[in-house]
Order: structure tokens, then sequence, then C-alpha cells
């Protein structure tokens, strides 16, 4: 026998657990899947349980904003795009699921240079060893002479991006989500930070016109922003710093002059959940009211798998 005393738990309490509440009930489980199912049967055999019940509630979010006219904002980090992931968010564009495209200036390069060469992203490591990195000429002439213009005319970044692609005879137009917001009149914004991208290696860089660009496309972003009360959606895909920084200081700017922009709902969608999208886009933002969401992974398959879920919704 123990030298040590244990418990007497002859007179512990126990209860049905026919009475209790449960998270999980046998209806919200996975449906076995097969060969030959199509997209809604597929759907239909997700379980209803934690981030594949979230899938569906932002996609639901996405298509309520959508009916009540209020805006859908996706905020785009470069990987989105070297993932192959532009046509379909051009696609849920042009149906009207997605109302603004926001962008960092990767997002930009990446964007163009599938449009005027329909490649990108370079071998860095063995580019950077000649100092050959980042030197291609076409995607910083593009660039560099949509800033200029834009500061001329007074235009968003990305707008004078979108017109520029657009008037180019490029053979792969089709795959650019600048030019098809341009091409649709819809917002899409560029939020540089002078230093961070490619083209600001080059002569043609001039930063008095990027930042007079990138700062206009600041304050079309926060007009977007200010609308976004009473049901509105901002989709972070992949951008863990510039985006929900900039986010958060248009959110600042609509409410500080008067905007009562609650009650909206926001996600990020990243392979990994970084600090500033998990506190600037999905907490802080919705304090108090809205709801906020992340999922994690990969761009090349969250992308499409939400797509296709906002699809089915209708």
């Amino acid at each position: 026998m123990s030298q040590f005393a244990q418990l007497d738990v002859r007179q512990v309490q126990t209860y049905s657990a026919r009475t209790r509440n449960s998270k999980v009930q046998s209806e919200a489980e996975a449906k076995p899947l097969r060969a030959g199912m199509n997209v809604s049967q597929f759907l239909q055999s997700l379980p209803r349980i934690m981030k594949a019940q979230e899938l569906f509630e932002i996609a639901k979010a996405v298509v309520r904003a959508r009916e009540n006219g209020k805006p859908v904002l996706a905020m785009l980090g470069g990987h989105v795009i070297k993932t192959g992931c532009a046509p379909v968010l051009a696609d849920l564009m042009e149906h009207g699921f997605i109302t603004h495209v926001a962008g960092n200036g990767s997002m930009a390069i990446h964007d163009t240079e599938l449009e005027i060469l329909g490649q990108t992203s370079e071998d860095v490591a063995a580019q950077l060893q000649d100092g050959s990195f980042g030197m291609a000429y076409e995607v910083a002439e593009v660039l560099n002479s949509s800033a200029k213009s834009a500061q001329l005319e007074e235009l968003g970044f990305g707008e004078a991006l979108g017109r520029s692609l657009c008037t180019e005879q490029n053979h792969h137009v089709a795959r650019s989500l600048v030019a098809k917001a341009f091409d649709h009149k819809v917002p899409c914004t560029i939020h540089v930070a002078l230093g961070t991208d490619i083209v600001h290696q080059h002569p043609s860089a001039d930063g008095a016109a990027i930042g007079d660009a990138s700062l206009r496309d600041f304050r079309i972003l926060a007009n977007t922003v200010s609308q976004l009360g009473g049901g509105g959606v901002v989709l972070n895909f992949g951008s863990a710093v510039i985006m929900p920084e900039v986010f958060l200081k248009t959110l600042a700017v609509a409410r500080n002059v008067g905007y009562p922009v609650h009650g909206f709902t926001t996600a990020n969608l990243d392979m990994i959940q970084h600090y500033r999208p998990t506190v600037n886009v999905v907490q802080r933002p919705v304090l108090g009211s809205g709801k906020g969401y992340a999922l994690t992974g990969h761009h090349e398959i969250m992308i499409p798998l939400l797509a296709v879920a906002i699809y089915e919704q209708i």
C-alpha cells in the first residue's frame, strides 16, 4: 500500500452528458468523400466545425456585403500574385464580390511582370551574387512612369498603373488584377514603402512622384474604409506588415472625421498568422462590434477555396 494519502473520490458527483451543452454535434461532422463529387457536394461534405465553419461564415459575409451594397476590400501581398491567384481574385471582382483591391508595391510588381512578360519571381539568391537582382528594366519603366503620371494628373498610383497596362498591347492582360480593376472601374490602390521594391533601385524612380501617388491611394482607400460600417468586409491575403498598418491608419482617419465604421467583418488568410494582421485586422478594428477571422493555409489553396465557397452561397 502507498505511503501517501489518496483523495477519497467516492463522493464525486456525476451527471448525464445528455443534459450538458456540447460544442460539437454529430450533424456537424464531415461526410465521406468520393470520386466524381462536384464542388457543391465537396463543400457540403466539409465539417461545420472550427476553421471549416469559419470559411463558410466569411463567404456568407462577402455575399451579404454584395447584396447590401457594402464594400468588400481585398488587401494583398505580393506572394498572392506569385502563387497564381490573380485570375481568381479578378473573377470575384468582376462578379461584384470584391469592390476594392489594395496591395503593397510587391503586388503591383508581380502583377505587372505577369502581364507584360507572362512570368515573374526571379531567383533572388542567384542574382544577388552579381548585383543583377531587381535590375530588369521592363517593370521598372512601367511602374515608375505610372507614378510620375499619377503625380502629374493627380491620379491614384493603382489607377495610373492600370491605365498604362490597359493601353499597352500586352498579351497577358487577362491575368492582370490591376488592369482588370481599371477596366471595371474598381479602385485599385498601391501602398508603397520607399526602398522596399526592386523598382526603387532604378534611376527612373522618383521618390516625390511615388510618394505623392501612394499617398493619394491612401486617401482613396480611406474613403472605401469609411463605408465599411454596417456589413462591409476586409480580407487580408498575405500582407504581413504594410497593408495591416495602412488599413489601421485609414480606419483611424475615417472614424476621426465622423464615419461610423463599426459592425463589419475582417479576415486574415495567410500561411502564417503574423502579429500585425492578427491585431490590426482580426482583433482591434472589430472590438465591440463585428467579427474577425483568421484562416491559415497556402494562398494557392485557400483563395480558390474561399472563392468557390462564395459562389456556392448564391
